[in-house]
């Protein structure tokens, strides 16, 4: 119904809301808004959203439903508002009434979100009741997935029952007016969760405000203490302090991955990095996630944080309990990383952070605030003005996207690695949080546990399971002991159909997927794929030429071995001689490959991106053992500037007896080698590397485009390389050039974690 007609008929409306609408404020800002226009009636939470029933004048009651879209609350989301006529009930006041827990689901889970600035105003207030309070939150901040245990998000569905609320939080609880009226984890030092310091045999050192004044002077001289948050436990220490800083690093056993670290303010982030204005609202935003940006020189802070990369992953305190440590100390930069052992979740279980912590933490600074759903920080990136996302996690999970794919009662378990998964409800998509590395049981058992809740939370029996198509992954096991039809999903098929859905995307279109690993159709392992397709289908277009990997994932995780497996299938004699001279302590393991590639022992054929950057990082001697996935890559990526003109590498271009362009990257690789032996800067070498692979995936598109004219000209670019910023921008850039319309992620990540999100669509039309 439009506006006119509700000015000129109606005096009584029932007006449902549907979206983000809950755990935000949305009820009592609606009771303003009615006190504001005069209107009479009750609003009320329900399983399907926000239920209003509205009385008044034809003109209140048209500014009232404008106002409900116009004027709502910061972290509330409007996806659908339907508004019918009804008969009068002579209402005489508005009321917020009780949730109503029956009917069909359509609720959205509310998200965590940063503290607010006025949450803060008053937590530094000498004269407020919450002076210093480290839970101190309202409607439009604190936890909300973390803590829930059943919906509609209501105080007795979630950790905050054990809390019984005293007589000054009650009242602002009550009070439709307070922007706390319904805040579910409302609570202040009298009757709330409170902090607590531990030794790491679990001693208890101090309370409250000691346990804050202690941890932060502990801090100040180089104790890794680890921290409870909002999702689990952060190993914390100070950023400046190299010796603490590699103390971490040889406890967690984390040689070289990158640490975040966490700034006390924007004032500090400026001077440890070099932040652009759209970064700096990213880092002060409510999801308030880890930003990728470039380091600033002479910025002071310990060389060991981030080794051999140009960039620094940093976030703002987004708990009141980490201003207040910023608050108590000299310490203006801590390190801010998660305190999971290697490959298991992150741990959010006070027993858990003693016993597997011991050896690598000093302290713990604990609460009794029970987390029920662990989240990992999100992870993104600025690329050419856009947020890409690298980990979609606290701040953003489980928001929905919205589809007009038939996706309801569709479940996708992800991929092996960064693993993800989606459920399909009516015209909503729910992604799960970041689960990481599907390789042990206790990765395994956590999947389980959210995918269970949510899937009971959307109130949905799973219809169809899409499942990656490699027969070895785990959610293959997961998915036969779930009762319902399976779907197996190409991994490059997946990449592709979440970039179309990520921009609404139906129709037939272009893919470039530059990726490390995917279960080909053939039996190889894919990753450098050109493709046009949509959800029911796709055809290969053209793809890397395939070489072995000689002991397969150990090829992986020592690039070397990539690389000398590449150069001998290759060139033979010459390739393995090439191989002996960058790697000379490596004679006798070469001459074992030699022997491997030659009778087909554990080495299986592949074409991937992810694996080319492997091996040229490795012949230059950048990473030729890899300590955390891609790390050969990245470090190479990071030797990249900006150019104006580069050169590139020779390639050769064959077409296949499947009627596929087989991409041929000898010629440039034996010029890369000829260019290491002959003294090239790897500056140099790796500006044409990377200039070599734009052009052959822009030419190889526009030479396809043109012999295949009936073809849309949309392309989408997917795929874990596509976090490399110089690849996103100049083959998306120079494709537009050639009229072709780009698409890249918007809401998931380019790699393995916004695969379920493809896999769940391709399920969806599977016919």
């Amino acid at each position: 119904m439009d506006q006119t007609s509700i000015q000129t008929k109606c005096r009584a409306v029932k007006v449902t809301v549907k979206g983000r609408v809950q755990g935000v404020g949305f009820r009592p800002f609606i009771f303003q808004i009615a006190a504001e226009y005069g209107i009479k009636g009750t609003v009320q939470n329900n399983m399907d959203g926000v239920k209003i029933f509205a009385e008044g004048s034809p003109a209140d009651i048209s500014h009232f439903i404008t106002a409900i879209q116009s004027k709502s609350p910061r972290l509330s989301k409007i996806d659908q508002m339907e508004i019918k006529e009804i008969p009068q009930n002579d209402e005489k006041d508005f009321r917020i009434i009780a949730s109503e827990r029956t009917g069909k689901s359509s609720l959205v889970i509310p998200i965590d979100s940063a503290v607010c600035d006025e949450c803060l105003t008053e937590m530094r207030d000498p004269n407020n009741f919450r002076y210093r309070y480290p839970f101190i939150n309202c409607t439009q901040c604190g936890p909300r997935y973390t803590i829930i245990e059943a919906l509609p998000y209501d105080r007795p569905f979630t950790v905050m029952k054990d809390f019984e609320m005293c007589q000054e939080c009650r009242e602002e609880y009550e009070d439709p007016m307070n922007r706390r009226h319904h805040a579910q984890p409302i609570a202040c030092g009298t009757c709330g969760p409170e902090v607590s310091l531990k030794a790491i045999s679990g001693r208890t050192i101090a309370w409250r405000q000691e346990a804050l004044s202690v941890t932060s002077n502990l801090l100040r001289d180089g104790k890794i203490i680890a921290i409870k948050g909002l999702g689990g436990y952060h190993l914390a220490c100070d950023a400046y302090n190299e010796e603490a800083v590699r103390t971490l690093r040889e406890r967690k056993g984390r040689p070289n991955r990158p640490l975040a670290v966490m700034a006390a303010t924007m004032e500090a982030v400026n001077q440890i990095c070099q932040v652009t204005k759209q970064e700096k609202e990213v880092l002060q935003s409510p999801e308030a996630p880890i930003v990728i940006v470039k380091k600033q020189k002479g910025s002071g802070l310990a060389e060991g944080l981030a080794p051999g990369m140009n960039t620094l992953g940093v976030m703002l305190p987004y708990t009141p309990l980490h201003h207040l440590l910023f608050d108590e100390g000299e310490v203006k930069v801590l390190v801010m990383t998660s305190a999971n052992p290697s490959g298991l979740p992150i741990l959010y279980r006070d027993e858990e952070a003693f016993s597997y912590l011991e050896g690598i933490a000093n302290y713990v600074l604990a609460n009794n605030r029970e987390i029920l759903h662990p989240l990992d920080d999100s992870v993104v990136q600025l690329i050419d003005g856009h947020l890409t996302f690298l980990r979609r996690s606290r701040g953003y999970v489980p928001d929905p996207m919205g589809t007009d794919q038939p996706v309801h009662s569709v479940v996708a378990l992800g991929s092996q690695q960064k693993n993800t998964f989606a459920i399909g409800r009516h015209e909503q998509i729910f992604i799960g949080p970041h689960i990481g590395e599907m390789e042990h049981l206790q990765v395994v058992e956590h999947f389980q546990h959210e995918l269970n809740h949510l899937i009971k939370w959307m109130g949905i029996i799973p219809g169809r399971i899409a499942v990656d198509m490699h027969p070895g992954y785990r959610t293959a096991e997961l998915a036969d002991n779930m009762d319902a039809p399976i779907i197996p999903v190409q991994h490059h098929h997946a990449h592709m159909v979440s970039c179309m859905e990520d921009n609404g995307l139906s129709n037939a279109t272009f893919a470039v997927i530059l990726d490390g690993t995917g279960y080909g159709e053939d039996g190889h392992i894919w990753g450098f794929e050109l493709l046009y397709g949509d959800a029911s289908s796709y055809k290969r277009l053209a793809h890397l030429r395939y070489t072995h990997l000689p002991g397969n994932e150990r090829a992986i995780q020592e690039p070397w071995r990539n690389a000398a497996g590449m150069l001998i299938d290759y060139f033979g004699a010459a390739g393995r001689e090439w191989a002996e001279r960058l790697f000379p302590k490596k004679s006798y393991e070469i001459e074992i490959l030699t022997h491997m590639l030659e009778k087909d022992v554990n080495s299986p054929l592949a074409g991937t991106c992810g694996r080319l950057f492997d091996a040229v990082s490795a012949i230059l001697g950048i990473c030729q053992i890899s300590t955390y996935d891609g790390e050969a890559a990245i470090r190479l990526s990071e030797q990249m500037i900006e150019a104006e003109s580069i050169p590139a590498y020779p390639y050769g271009l064959s077409s296949s007896e499947e009627g596929s362009v087989v991409i041929d990257f000898a010629p440039a690789l034996k010029n890369i080698v000829l260019d290491c032996f002959n003294g090239v800067s790897k500056k140099e070498i790796v500006q044409k590397f990377h200039e070599t692979i734009v052009k052959i995936c822009v030419e190889s598109i526009f030479s396809i485009s043109e012999g295949n004219p009936s073809f849309h000209k949309n392309v989408v670019l997917s795929g874990g390389s596509f976090h490399n910023p110089f690849l996103l921008k100049q083959i998306a850039g120079r494709l537009r050039d050639r009229a072709f319309h780009v698409y890249t992620h918007q809401r998931v990540p380019c790699n393995d974690g916004g695969l379920s999100l493809g896999q769940l669509i391709v399920a969806a039309n599977k016919k």
